[in-house]
């Protein structure tokens, strides 16, 4: 946690210092700070104390000084400095949609504008309205992205909850003995944001592993200590919930704490019926505990089998459970490929050799290279040029070693027209093509995702609504026209997997894959953490009830690329 704190801090420092026009020199060693901490395996600390802080790619001399004050003070005298000079609120703003640091400070110098409730009147009173780069459509934007983010006030992204989780109980298992210890709620239904979390143990103890918890070091107010259970805020800002149980009752806690409170509903009313009474604490008949202490028991005294934790919405997995047509949900064990991934050649941070070894880590076969297409100046991305060169170093690579195959592609934006980025002739040297809209959000998408989905050289669409969770919402599209499109080409769509897009989502992911489209996870792999999201895409696809044979990417080399050739018509 003292990782990603530091990483929060420096990304903050570095948008002050854009609000306030440094140089991007400047600006750009603070973001490769954060995104260097991001990435670290270890824990910062324990480097500082080894004097290993020099060590990590992207950390300087001045930054390793602010990290060890950090970790001595809990502070950094230079953003305490900097919030002087830009006010808390309108820092605040830089994760609303459309506002980057160089439209905050225009509005800070322009209208005074300090945070969200400024902001929110100028717009009312019409004072954006002539503003440079503030057109109609973009303050229409702004306001649904306000009135968009205030409604998720008080949630965290998934891929930001779950290491936190994993720390707490990492920690937690070192310090007590505890006999089962799993997360809860919808942390563990995989649910794209959460509000809290919540954690089970299975303790004959109940008050060590409480005492404990409470203790834990990133805890930094206790909300409520009593004899089963705690509840704490943690270092930023999170609710974490502790209860704890004695074995015999634990799987009927953890199948009531984890909901959702509509399936639990449902039980409870089947239940009833047959003279069952089910709550955390057990299965009772009468006064007669008949089931509890595993979720399977709690689900085999109603006559069914034991139901994932991510089908847990009451969208009709009671009625599969009971007709035994529960799917074999896909697991992160099947994938054998990520075709999303960026590499030094435009915005991403490993080398195409970096990235093969770290997609053989992960048991990948085969990955697709899909940098950046020449539109994207903004990722640096390769012109037709630099696009050949990259086209001939990959093949090149392949020819090296027979571990893994790269293919030779790009991410090409979709532009405002739905032509892709490239000419057709250059689209056809390549492997791959992952399609994605940038840019123009508002200007038709669905007719430009339609008209990229009929490209021969298309493969696959990228990001298909464009959302930022919790930032920004997703472009409207007309999903009956898209799915149709899709089945018709025989084109597939991306859930991506990394955590602040999550796209698509679950709904219209089961969706799609229910009229026969082929669905694909990737993670949009730009430094090689990235590639752990997997696990998030992973999650959606079983929220999704997806198995492994609905999932492109989990299919053998052979035959993926008998689809590929049949799609990809160059």
């Amino acid at each position: 946690m003292k990782n990603r704190a530091i990483a929060e801090l420096f990304e903050r420092i570095a948008d002050m210092m854009e609000i306030q026009g440094e140089s991007s020199f400047r600006v750009n060693a603070y973001r490769r700070g954060a995104q260097a901490l991001e990435s670290l395996q270890e824990d910062v600390a324990r480097l500082r104390d080894e004097e290993r802080l020099r060590e990590v790619p992207g950390i300087g001399e001045g930054m390793a000084a602010r990290i060890v004050e950090f970790l001595d003070t809990g502070r950094v005298s230079q953003h305490d400095d900097l919030l002087k000079k830009v006010p808390e609120g309108l820092l605040e703003l830089r994760h609303v949609g459309g506002l980057g640091p160089k439209t905050l400070a225009m509005l800070h110098d322009k209208l005074k504008i300090t945070g969200r409730e400024d902001l929110v009147k100028a717009l009312e009173a019409g004072k954006l309205d002539g503003l440079p780069g503030m057109g109609e459509k973009k303050i229409e934007n702004l306001k649904k992205n306000l009135a968009f983010q205030a409604e998720a006030s008080g949630r965290v992204a998934l891929g930001v909850a779950w290491p936190m989780i994993e720390e707490i109980m990492e920690l937690l298992g070192a310090k007590v003995k505890v006999m089962q210890l799993s997360p809860a709620g919808s942390l563990r239904r995989m649910r794209e944001t959460v509000g809290d979390l919540d954690l089970l143990a299975a303790t004959t103890r109940p008050e060590a592993a409480l005492e404990a918890f409470v203790k834990l070091p990133m805890v930094q107010r206790v909300l409520g200590h009593g004899d089963t259970k705690a509840s704490v805020v943690m270092e930023g800002g999170l609710q974490v919930d502790l209860r704890a149980v004695p074995p015999e009752s634990y799987g009927a806690a953890l199948q009531y704490f984890t909901g959702s409170r509509e399936h639990n509903v449902r039980l409870r009313e089947m239940a009833r019926k047959v003279g069952l009474k089910i709550n955390e604490y057990g299965v009772f008949k009468g006064e007669e505990r008949v089931a509890g202490d595993t979720e399977e028991s709690v689900y085999a005294s109603l006559g069914l089998p034991w139901i994932p934790p991510e089908m847990r919405e009451d969208r009709g997995e009671i009625d599969a459970a009971l007709e035994n047509r529960l799917p074999k949900l896909i697991e992160l064990s099947d994938m054998r490929a990520d075709l999303h991934c960026h590499t030094k050649a435009s915005d991403g941070e490993l080398t195409i050799e970096q990235l093969a070894d770290e997609a053989i880590k992960r048991g990948y076969k085969y990955a697709a290279v899909t940098d950046h297409s020449a539109s994207a100046g903004y990722a640096g991305g390769l012109q037709p040029a630099r696009l050949l060169k990259h086209i001939e170093a990959i093949h090149a690579f392949n020819k090296t070693q027979n571990k893994i195959h790269l293919l030779a592609g790009t991410e090409s934006d979709i532009r405002a027209d739905g032509s892709l980025d490239y000419p057709d002739e250059l689209l056809a040297r390549l492997d791959w093509v992952v399609a994605s809209i940038h840019s123009s959000f508002t200007k038709d998408p669905t007719g430009r995702l339609i008209k990229a989905l009929e490209h021969p050289a298309t493969c696959v669409l990228g990001h298909p609504t464009g959302r930022l969770i919790l930032e920004r919402e997703g472009y409207e599209l007309d999903w009956d026209a898209l799915f149709q499109a899709a089945v018709r080409t025989g084109k597939a769509i991306e859930i991506n997997a990394n955590y602040h897009r999550l796209d698509l989502d679950d709904v219209r992911a089961r969706q799609a894959s229910g009229m026969g489209i082929p669905i694909l996870i990737n993670t949009d792999m730009h430094r090689a953490d990235n590639f752990d999201q997997m696990k998030f895409g992973i999650g959606v696809a079983r929220r999704a009830w997806l198995t492994a044979a609905d999932v492109v990417n989990t299919w053998e080399w052979k035959k993926f690329e008998a689809w590929r050739k049949k799609v990809k018509r160059d």
